[in-house]
């Protein structure tokens, strides 16, 4: 018996040591913002807040010059970061940033791939092989197929066609198509996601390495009649990425239902923390929505 309670006391206390070196260590993370054909101003602070609130994450911003200014001058460095969050559409960046990013992605980054930023540099070979699909800014056929999934697979489509589009806003259900990956593990197989846009017609390279999470873009909302992959994994070099099509920013960070829903909190948190680290640690929370019912983090932090 004392041999017994000697093992759980060492478990409970390794156990607290872990808790302890991951609380004392948070993953040092850059966001990238300062131009998008979505409202910025407002997402990156709610990143921002999702991200720090959690307590696992240390932010730093790094905001662009205004779209037509002069971008000589921006420069990252991405050396003392473990997790890269793009939140960005808009001017190309300066070729030293290109290379820069891409040697930090290469070299075992981390990436979250945030809704729009999958809308942003069209003509960037890696930049399409990093987050996989992506659209609109003239993506067409050219940019790769439409992907989708459909009989219990992925399917690559070639037609000739646009890229990127969606219906009007609403709720829709998210359906998992990998129960096991670290990401969705203990999570519902469906769950209601909150009035945001469904991004549909998608198209690039087409990459996906584990695909988590498609919806069903009806076309009684304007959609495309498929169902979408919305929520997946890219691997380029050695870094991993997290691709999220969720999450379009409302007018204020009060009034912003598709970033206030727990289900896109926690997957943000989820994937942020597994682009980062291989991992994920955090516990499924207890508020998470289910099938028929959307649940909400107004304030941004975790009950």
């Amino acid at each position: 018996m004392k041999t017994l309670i000697s093992k759980l006391s060492l478990l409970i206390a390794s156990l607290f040591l872990i808790t302890n070196i991951f609380a004392e260590n948070p993953i040092k993370t850059l966001i990238i913002t300062g131009q998008n054909n979505h409202n910025w101003q407002v997402s990156h602070l709610v990143l921002e807040q999702i991200l720090e609130n959690s307590e696992l994450f240390d932010v730093d911003l790094a905001v662009s010059p205004l779209p037509g200014d002069d971008m000589s001058r921006f420069v990252l460095d991405f050396t003392s970061y473990q997790l890269v969050v793009l939140d960005y559409v808009g001017d190309d960046w300066p070729e030293q940033t290109n290379q820069r990013f891409l040697d930090f992605v290469k070299k075992g980054g981390g990436v979250v791939v945030f809704h729009a930023a999958d809308n942003a540099f069209t003509n960037w070979k890696e930049y399409n092989e990093i987050i996989a699909l992506g659209g609109w800014n003239d993506r067409n056929e050219k940019s790769g197929p439409w992907v989708y999934w459909k009989d219990g697979k992925l399917v690559k489509d070639f037609s000739a066609g646009t890229g990127g589009s969606h219906g009007k806003q609403h709720e829709y259900v998210l359906n998992a198509r990998n129960e096991k990956h670290p990401i969705t593990k203990g999570l519902p197989a469906k769950w209601k996601h909150a009035k945001d846009e469904l991004y549909d017609r998608m198209r690039g390279p087409g990459n996906i390495k584990d695909l988590l999470y498609t919806a069903f873009s009806d076309t009684e909302t304007g959609g495309s009649g498929r169902e979408e992959p919305l929520i997946f994994t890219v691997s380029f070099g050695k870094g991993r990425i997290f691709h999220t099509m969720l999450g379009h920013t409302g007018e204020t960070a009060e009034n912003n239902p598709s970033m206030q829903c727990t289900g896109f909190q926690v997957l943000l948190l989820r994937g942020s923390e597994w682009a980062a680290t291989g991992k994920v640690k955090q516990p499924v929370p207890a508020d998470f929505p289910t099938e028929t019912q959307v649940s909400m983090r107004k304030d941004y932090k975790a009950k």
